[in-house]
Parts: C-alpha cells; structure tokens; sequence
C-alpha cells in the first residue's frame, strides 16, 4: 500500500474555478487509466480540461466532489445557515447566539437588552449557586429567542466540495423561481440573491444535479409518524432549536411555517408574570420571524442514529428545548414499540432512564452543573 497526499487546504489561498475543474479531471481519469497516477497528473492540460467537462456534461458529478472549499460567510441570516446546513455535505462552525451577544437590528436590540436583564435576575433568583458567567450565558441563550432568523447577524466558517455549492445555488434558484411569495418567502428569496451574487463574484456557477432535487429543509408533503428500525416523527419546535439538532447528519428535518404564528416559552417564565409580556414582545417582532416562533418540524432517521441524538442532547450542556424534546421523542418510540417491536424497545430502554451521563456506554468528560439528577429537569 502507498498513501499520497494530492491535495490539502492553504491558507489565504483561493483555488480558482479552472483548476477545480482540472483536478476533477484528473480524479475523473482515475477510473479508467492505463498507468499510474503520476502519469496521468502528467497528461496535457487540454487533455484533462476535455474529460473533465465530457463528464460534467454525461451527468457523473461525483469526481467533483474532489474537490473542496473552504468559505467564510459574514453578516449572514440564521435563516440560510439552516439551509445550508441541512444539505448534510459541509462542515461548518458557526458564531453561537448561546455563548456570544449577538448585533441586531434597533427593534430587537431594545427588546433584546431588556429579556437578557429580566433572565440574569430570574436566574440568580431561582439558582443563586450559579456562576455569574453562566447566569449571562443562559440569560443569552433565552433572549435570543426574539432575534430574527433574517438579521444578519452571525458568522460561519463552511467548508463544502465543489460540486454540492454548485448543486445549491441550482436549489436556491429553483426555489426562487418556484416558491409562492408568502411573506416568509419573499424574505429568503432576498437572502438567496444575495448568497448567490456572492459565489456567482468568486466564479462559482449553478449544476443541475439532473434529479429534480431541491432545498430538503422545506416539506412539500405531509408524513405520518411511524417507530421501529426507522422513525418518523412530528412535533413544533423553534427555529433555535432546530438549528441544534441539524448537527446530527444522519436525521432528516423537515419544516413548514405555520399560518398563525406560536412562541415557545421559556420553562424559567411559564406561569409567571413574565409569560404574558414575553408572548406580547415576541408578537411585535411576528413579521421578523423571531428564532422562537414555533414551527411544525418533521424528524426521520433510524434508531441508531437517533441514540447517537441522544449521547448527545439529553445532557445539562445541550440547549434545553431541544434536550426535552429529545426526551419526548425518546417516550414516544417506546410507547410505540413495547408490546409487538420489543427488540426495538428493549435497544432504547438503557438510554430512556435519564441524561446520558446515566449511560453505560457513554462516559462525560466535561461535567455540567446540573449533574445527573436535574440535566432534564431544570428550567432553564
């Protein structure tokens, strides 16, 4: 065996469109090469460029795949880090509104500045033994349920192969010309023209994937839940929450936005004086679409896969909207498979007693305050 290094992420360097294609070229060659590798990288270039659009024009778009890039998107709405991210080839690593303060637009600042005020004193209320860093960092995580999914607010580093941005912007284009005008869509139609001016400026242009793909993150049919090897499952969860639980690869998410608005509530606030004023901001920034309007959310997986979800969300660390609605997930699949898909449920049954630092097969190498007993029952 001989490993060679062919390729390999520089810094500060930009891999104009030509030799991405040259590559893909030379990747595409692989498949039917008489000698070795370091005679075909030596063929002449035109050679190359010949196969390489002769395969791009045959429809065999994996050679490039080959083929990655590494983005960094500034000032970009919520909203298209979601879309983004739920077409599963990418890595990203994005600017947390759980950890950081986030820029917003004056209307939102204002009520904004006024919850991360009202969570620290509820908060120091109600657990006086917690740090003030993780008072403000909670007191953030909280407000920032009223930010927009259009303000552009955050930054991510994106790295994604050459043939997937191609892909997309074909995806954005077609949901343009395609998607009804609601007023949710006229919006995201704004964000796409944006993001597609940007990569058509750094040379990236649009391929059909010729299978009549489009964006996955938004459904075009209803599904009906089911439980056993494979899940489907149905519930109303906000835009924050679903941005969470996208990072597991291996689930598929679906959404739909709702005709008639629904906020979460925080649990900190429910069924105190709080929950009336915190529902009357949220319907002043309604036309906004704010990170903690609730939508209707459509998850598919297999059962695996959704244990894997659980190492990782039924914890004292993860986001608590998306930690309890794991747990209600978790008590759904064994109501449905306990009496006539044991095997199934007795899988589940050691991941059902707790958080997973209660887990045989799961040791926690960071802690959390909360500890085994309240990582799912606290409120906050």
């Amino acid at each position: 065996m001989k490993a060679t290094i062919l390729a390999s992420t520089n810094v500060g360097y930009s891999l104009p469109i030509e030799e991405a294609m040259k590559f893909s070229g030379h990747e595409a060659g692989i498949c039917y090469m008489p000698d070795n590798i370091k005679t075909l990288f030596a063929e002449p270039e035109e050679k190359t460029i010949k196969r390489a659009n002769g395969t791009l024009k045959s429809g065999h778009h994996s050679v490039f795949g080959h083929v990655y890039y590494n983005f960094s998107f500034e000032e970009v709405p919520k909203i298209l880090a979601m879309v983004l991210n739920n077409e599963k080839v990418y890595n990203t690593s994005e600017k947390s509104a759980r950890y950081t303060k986030m820029k917003t637009s004056e209307e939102e600042e204002i009520l904004y500045e006024k919850w991360i005020d009202i969570y620290n004193g509820i908060i120091v209320k109600e657990y006086p033994n917690i740090s003030e860093k993780q008072v403000k960092k909670l007191a953030m995580e909280n407000a920032r349920y009223l930010i927009s999914v259009f303000t552009p607010a955050t930054t991510m580093g994106y790295s994604t192969d050459f043939r997937q941005m191609s892909y997309i912007l074909h995806w954005l284009k077609k949901f343009n010309l395609n998607a009804p005008d609601t007023a949710f869509n006229i919006k995201l139609k704004n964000v796409f023209k944006d993001f597609e001016k940007n990569m058509t400026d750094l040379g990236f242009k649009e391929l059909d994937d010729g299978k009549d793909r489009n964006i996955s993150l938004f459904a075009t049919r209803t599904r009906e839940e089911e439980f056993g090897e494979n899940y489907c499952v149905n519930y109303k969860g906000t835009f924050a929450q679903l941005a969470q639980a996208q990072r597991h690869r291996t689930l598929k998410y679906e959404i739909s936005i709702p005709e008639s608005p629904e906020y979460f509530v925080p649990y900190i606030i429910r069924g105190t004086e709080y929950e009336k004023e915190w529902l009357e901001d949220m319907e002043k920034l309604s036309k906004n679409f704010p990170q903690g309007m609730l939508l209707n959310i459509n998850e598919r997986g297999g059962v695996e896969d959704f244990v894997l979800k659980c190492k990782e969300r039924l914890c004292g660390c993860a986001q608590l909207e998306v930690a309890k609605q794991t747990k209600d997930t978790m008590d759904k699949y064994l109501e449905h498979t306990k009496n006539n898909k044991t095997e199934i449920y007795n899988y589940l049954l050691p991941y059902s007693k707790g958080a997973r630092c209660t887990f045989k097969d799961f040791t926690c190498e960071s802690p959390c305050i909360w500890g085994a007993k309240y990582a799912l029952d606290r409120k906050i």
